[in-house]
């Protein structure tokens, strides 16, 4: 089975500390969950390939390390994935981006696909789906599905907030996909919103209710 890690950073943690409180702006959440991003994607990307290449410093030449193996790409849920792109890209700015868009259905409560695409040789690449909650994991699930439907198969999910009840979710349907997580939270509440959480993080990072 593949690896949840939950980080244990102090800066992560400090920062999602200042993004849950309510007084938080737009601007400054914006800015925090980038940042935070970009400290989550520094240990999502530990384990890339690398390989040795032989380089001309000014004093000599010398072999040093340079990523080997599969491209990058990143794919945010629409919307609230968004605000995660531009720390991720900080680090891996070769990275291609795509997106993938999913509404739930008021009747069904089934996420539905209303937007995707992806780059044209994603299905080469190691893919990084964000999205800043793992609430119930409908969304992420039907996300991550949609790729491997489309040839994907080397995954991996990164979140800053997740509930126990979606990342069960996500183990069930998808096992063989890591999951990374800036912190794990007690629950979600009867409308399927995580406790303590920091509300709706779309609206957050956008400014909109």
């Amino acid at each position: 089975m593949a690896k949840t890690l939950v980080m244990d950073h102090p800066l992560i943690m400090h920062k999602i500390g200042i993004i849950r409180r309510t007084e938080t702006g737009t601007k400054d959440f914006r800015q925090l969950i980038s940042e935070i991003a970009m400290l989550m994607t520094y240990e999502a990307t530990r384990d890339l390939e690398l390989e040795d290449v032989e380089i001309e410093t000014p004093i000599c030449k010398t072999t040093v390390k340079q990523l080997g193996g599969k491209k990058l790409a990143i794919v945010p849920i629409l919307r609230a994935g968004l605000g995660m792109v531009d720390g991720m890209l900080n680090l891996v700015p070769s990275a291609k981006v795509g997106h993938i868009g999913l509404y739930r259905d008021p009747v069904t409560v089934q996420p539905v696909e209303y937007y995707c695409k992806l780059p044209e040789d994603c299905d080469k690449r190691d893919v990084f789906v964000v999205d800043p909650m793992l609430a119930t994991g409908g969304s992420s699930i039907a996300a991550i599905q949609l790729l491997k439907n489309r040839g994907v198969k080397s995954i991996k999910f990164l979140c800053i907030i997740a509930a126990p009840e979606g990342v069960e979710a996500m183990r069930k349907a998808h096992p063989d996909v890591d999951i990374y997580i800036g912190a794990l939270d007690e629950k979600l509440n009867d409308h399927s919103y995580i406790v303590p959480g920091l509300g709706d993080a779309g609206d957050r990072i956008f400014g909109t209710k």
